[in-house]
């Protein structure tokens, strides 16, 4: 079977069975687990440090009626670091890098937050389609282009985090083939390559993490919206 560097992309599988859902679930088997003591070690304090100041950069767009949200967009903002940083691993799968669990995420989370504010604040928040001065001939015109950027929101949200994902690993991919086939030939290219391949990964740790953390603030800016 010819292989092909989009291959990487699809969900690997065990006697017929997709392990997309391992994947997903696995990464949370990483994370210290709960005991009588709150800190136990300077793992466990040093894991609470980072859930710490990820919450409070999360909470911070987010008036105190938003702060019901805590726990959902913290174990999201986890879920989303995790995956991401575990599929930059020799051998693993990203499932970050599949528009459909994107979509799975961000579809559901900001249908919430619009139903929240057509619930608390309807008014408020279908004011949002029509900017304050507009001039009547053009009133028809916005309403539908502001619906329109209003229902691409999540479509936006997937497909930000899959191009970034996926582009990252196919340049990975690309330099660390490129690095291989020109060792024997011409070893000092290859090592310059492999030199780019290093400063790359590290960049693709950042966007990963960036990434992660743009996917939550985003949906966080939509609640802010809605109530």
């Amino acid at each position: 079977m010819t292989l092909t560097f989009f291959n990487q992309f699809s969900s690997p599988y065990l006697l017929g069975i997709p392990l997309i859902l391992p994947a997903v679930l696995l990464p949370a088997l990483l994370l210290p687990a709960p005991n009588s003591r709150w800190v136990t070690n300077r793992l466990a304090t040093l894991h609470l440090w980072f859930i710490t100041t990820v919450t409070k950069q999360l909470m911070i767009p987010l008036n105190k009626p938003g702060h019901k949200w805590t726990l959902i967009l913290t174990s999201l903002a986890m879920l989303l670091l995790t995956t991401n940083l575990l599929g930059l691993l020799p051998y693993t799968f990203t499932p970050t890098t599949q528009l459909s669990m994107n979509m799975a995420l961000a579809l559901p989370l900001w249908l919430a937050t619009l139903l929240t504010g057509l619930r608390n604040q309807p008014t408020s928040s279908l004011g949002h389609l029509l900017p304050e001065g507009t001039p009547t001939p053009l009133i028809p015109a916005l309403i539908i282009i502001e619906t329109i950027s209003l229902l691409i929101r999540p479509l936006a949200l997937g497909v930000r985090l899959t191009a970034n994902l996926t582009t990252g690993h196919l340049l990975i991919q690309l330099i660390s083939t490129a690095a291989i086939t020109l060792l024997p030939i011409m070893p000092a290219v290859s090592a310059l390559t492999a030199t780019v391949l290093l400063l790359l990964t590290i960049l693709e740790v950042a966007v990963a993490m960036i990434q992660a953390y743009v996917f939550v603030l985003l949906l966080s800016l939509y609640l802010q919206e809605n109530i």
